[in-house]
């Protein structure tokens, strides 16, 4: 099945307590993509860089089968940019820098070659270009997974209520579930805000795991206690780049499979906080993933 994944490509400066970073590669879609393509031998990306985006980096994630025929590479501008710092309990950060550039007026264009995909996830992008990528497509995705953030909600809530109506799956986290439904419980912001269009909704919980609502139905993944959080950063699109992965190679959108999808997810999600940025990302093989899903088996069943 073909996955067509729409975000940012960019550049990260990180800082933690364990260590910091210069640029290094960064973007809600590059983390999509490594962690969809651990479960698909290609994902098509389609994303917007400045020429200053270096061709190691393209090769790096060509080499994972990510297919950057939908990058587009502005000349003589500069790439997305982001710098954070992270305090002791990893919990909060601050923005250091923010730099738009080639995403202040990025426009998706996708590739005739990507017309036919059978699922698309929307990284958080501006509510109007989601709308923009899903009208760019000649044919319904089977599938149309979302992130979006809490700025939206600010700022283009307009936008977000109508790109909410096309979509099937939404994914934010409990801060901006509650934000969105202005509901404090979590059951019953996620009523109202599947009756805002997705028929699915994921609440991304940080360190304390992951809700998943379809309906009257309803299931909790736990987060895998970890000894050493080294990194957070791209944690949440790792999260649902591993669910539209398993449920694009696995070919089945029942609930009952989301929640298979969530565990190896959640799983990948665990990985990527090992290391800085991308790096454990590269890394992983079938057995540890086999291995990570055990364990979050045996943490929840009884």
């Amino acid at each position: 099945m073909s996955l067509l994944t729409i975000g940012s490509v960019a550049f990260d400066a990180l800082e933690t307590p364990y260590g910091k970073t210069d640029k290094i590669i960064g973007g809600s879609c590059t983390y999509i993509a490594l962690s969809a393509g651990f479960f698909l031998p290609k994902v098509n990306v389609v994303a917007v860089v400045g020429d200053d985006f270096p061709q190691e980096y393209m090769d790096t994630l060509k080499s994972r089968g990510i297919n950057l025929d939908g990058l587009q590479i502005k000349k003589g501008e500069k790439s997305f940019f982001w710098a954070g710092k992270y305090h002791n309990n990893m919990n909060s950060r601050d923005t250091l820098v923010t730099e738009l550039n080639v995403l202040a007026d990025f426009k998706p264009v996708i590739p005739a070659s990507y017309q036919d995909c059978d699922y698309l996830m929307l990284g958080n992008l501006t509510p109007q270009v989601q709308i923009e990528a899903i009208q760019g497509l000649n044919k319904r995705p089977k599938l149309v997974v979302m992130d979006t953030m809490n700025f939206w909600m600010d700022v283009a809530m307009d936008d977000l209520k109508r790109v909410l109506t096309m979509v099937d799956v939404l994914c934010i986290n409990d801060e901006e579930a509650r934000q969105l439904s202005d509901q404090y419980s979590l059951r019953t912001a996620a009523k109202l805000i599947m009756a805002m269009g997705p028929k699915t909704l994921i609440i991304k919980k940080g360190e304390h795991g992951a809700l998943l609502f379809q309906g009257d139905r309803m299931f909790y993944c736990p987060a895998l206690p970890l000894e050493d959080v080294f990194d957070p950063t791209g944690a949440g699109d790792t999260f649902v780049g591993g669910f539209i992965g398993y449920l694009a190679k696995t070919d089945d959108i029942s609930f009952e499979n989301m929640r298979r999808a969530i565990v190896h997810g959640s799983a990948m999600a665990s990985f990527c906080v090992e290391k800085f940025g991308t790096e454990r990302l590269f890394e992983i093989t079938e057995a540890d993933l086999a291995g990570r899903v055990n364990e979050f088996r045996e943490l929840a069943s009884f």
